[in-house]
């Protein structure tokens, strides 16, 4: 047998379980998420540190055509510096060399690209704890966070987008076909036809700083199973994780047979960015970007040559009408506020409360008794240091930190942001989340994405008016969650019809152990596409389709 029909064989149970899964919606994963020595085992936590440990202050040994010097600059924000350089990358050279690797791997059948991407993401699962820290010091996620998120969480994301591209490209038969048109008393008319996969071309993955690999990953694998090779162009900040992945990928690649130039490293430095020159460029045909508003923004409108996958900032909000559990409620957004320090793009920023108050199962309570109760329900989460630093991490950019100082100008603080000392990594930037108090009428401050650990209590005048002001600020900014908090059926029937309209997924009464800010992959989408936080969605058809066309073949019979 060939090694890529080795590779078919060994994961097509793989790539079927995960295809039904994609259909059916329910829980499913392939890759654990515990950082158990049971599963992974026993040595590789230690193991996967000592790799992490090894790359520090020296150069990265990855080969990227035509670099010239070498960039980086990566500063753990639990406080010291990597001291990792890259190849610094050539535009035109990784451009040519990615062309150049396009033509072996469009040979290759949807299956066999399927199956050689599943053997990454295998690879990358048995590297889940070295790439775990080199996710954690350099987005600031606390370990937990970074191994399940930066792991197993980004690789079934990856695997979604494989299967979901296996899908879209199996969908017209690959083999040839006969077209047999009867012509009444004359002969029929007998066409063979062959319909082959055509991917669009050379595809750019801009990585960010807060979650490179889980963010990352669906559009890296979307756009290589549809036969295209990808540039990945990492946030300056965050360069280690994805330059793991791609020196784990690219030995696949070679071992399968096919050019390691389909998956390169373009770093860069902050002073002196290649981004806009890359994305501009006529031979860039694919990008996916996670970020700000406004690069984002510049992507769509400067790069028309290209297919813009863009997720960008939203003002995620949550409604609290009534509730039937208190207790749970608070508990639940305590966590949610809290978790890797608001830096999520799923984190909730406002909390919509009728001023004069909520039922719940002790009495009514009043609007300033409920902001309060969510104050010190973070509060008293976090008034363990040592376990407050698991969940909150470190903040990844001290521009963040700064943030929270120019949001306590904007309203009436109710809870103030806190530094807190690392237990053992002293040079941690640690900071607690902030809630301030803001007024219907103060639309400039909350319809503004303040990323980091900030939310906004926001009184309003009754249920429905929460409701309207929650979709007109997903409608005309953004959003990618949205909760509510309601013991009513109708409330909860018009909240989802608002979040129909603004096309914002909706989480109801959430009192347990599923969060606002967490999504499954296999199950949840993250984003819709259909609002301005984000034009696509992990994963679905329209997420894979549009990265390859159907090129038709046919011949007279």
């Amino acid at each position: 047998m060939s090694r890529l029909s080795d590779l078919v064989a060994k994961h097509q149970g793989l790539l079927d379980k995960a295809i039904e899964a994609a259909a059916a919606r329910g829980y499913w994963a392939a890759y654990p998420e515990m950082p158990s020595g049971k599963i992974y085992g026993e040595t590789a936590k230690d193991d996967g540190e000592a790799a992490f440990k090894a790359a520090l202050n020296q150069p990265f040994a990855l080969d990227v055509p035509g670099a010239s010097g070498t960039v980086g600059a990566e500063q753990s924000p639990f406080g010291f510096d990597l001291g990792i350089t890259y190849p610094k990358a050539d535009v035109s050279a990784v451009i040519a060399a990615a062309q150049a690797a396009l033509p072996g791997w469009r040979k290759a059948t949807p299956l066999e690209r399927a199956a050689v991407c599943a053997e990454i993401l295998e690879r990358l699962n048995k590297k889940s704890y070295e790439i775990a820290f080199a996710v954690m010091h350099t987005t600031g996620q606390a370990f937990m966070m970074a191994f399940q998120a930066g792991g197993p969480h980004a690789q079934d994301r990856g695997l979604e987008a494989v299967v979901y591209a296996l899908k879209a490209q199996t969908d017209v038969p690959g083999g040839e076909v006969v077209w047999d048109k009867p012509q009444g008393k004359n002969p029929p008319l007998v066409m063979k036809k062959r319909f082959h996969v055509a991917p669009r071309g050379v595809s750019v993955m801009i990585g960010c700083s807060t979650f490179p690999t889980w963010n990352g990953y669906p559009g890296l694998f979307a756009s290589l199973a549809t036969g295209n090779p990808v540039i990945v162009k990492p946030h300056p900040g965050a360069v280690l994780p994805l330059a793991i992945t791609l020196k784990i990928a690219r030995e696949v690649l070679a071992e399968a047979g096919f050019d390691p130039n389909l998956l390169i490293l373009a770093a860069d430095s902050a002073d002196a960015p290649i981004t806009k020159d890359l994305c501009q460029r006529p031979e860039v045909k694919i990008i996916d970007f996670t970020g700000s508003s406004a690069f984002g923004t510049w992507l769509e409108d400067n790069c028309r040559q290209a297919v813009v996958y863009t997720e960008k900032a939203g003002v995620n909000f949550v409604i609290i009408e009534s509730t039937n559990d208190f207790k749970g409620m608070i508990r639940n957004m305590s966590f949610t506020l809290s978790l890797y320090t608001g830096q999520m793009c799923t984190t909730t920023q406002n909390i919509f409360i009728p001023k004069g108050g909520i039922d719940t199962e002790d009495g009514h309570k009043s609007f300033d008794e409920v902001v309060q109760a969510l104050a010190t329900g973070v509060d008293k989460f976090l008034s363990d240091p040592a376990r407050a630093v698991e969940v909150l991490g470190a903040v990844q950019n001290p521009a963040t930190a700064a943030r929270i100082a120019d949001a306590a100008k904007l309203g009436e603080v109710v809870l103030p942001s806190k530094t807190l000392d690392h237990p053992y990594l002293p040079g941690a930037r640690v900071h607690t989340p902030t809630i301030i108090k803001l007024s219907k009428a103060d639309e400039a401050a909350y319809t503004q994405e303040c990323f980091g650990p900030v939310s906004f209590v926001i009184a309003v005048d009754d249920a429905d008016d929460a409701i309207a002001l929650a979709r007109k600020t997903a409608m005309e900014h953004g959003a990618i969650t949205a909760g509510l908090y309601s013991a009513k059926d109708d409330v909860i029937e018009k909240t989802t019809e608002a979040c129909l309209d603004a096309q914002v997924a909706l989480s109801v009464n959430l009192n347990g152990g599923v969060f606002v800010n967490q999504t499954a992959a296999f199950s949840d989408f993250h984003a819709t596409g259909g609002n301005p936080s984000a034009n696509a969605s992990l994963a679905d058809y329209a997420f894979v389709a549009n990265r390859f066309r159907f090129v038709g073949v046919r011949v007279p019979a």
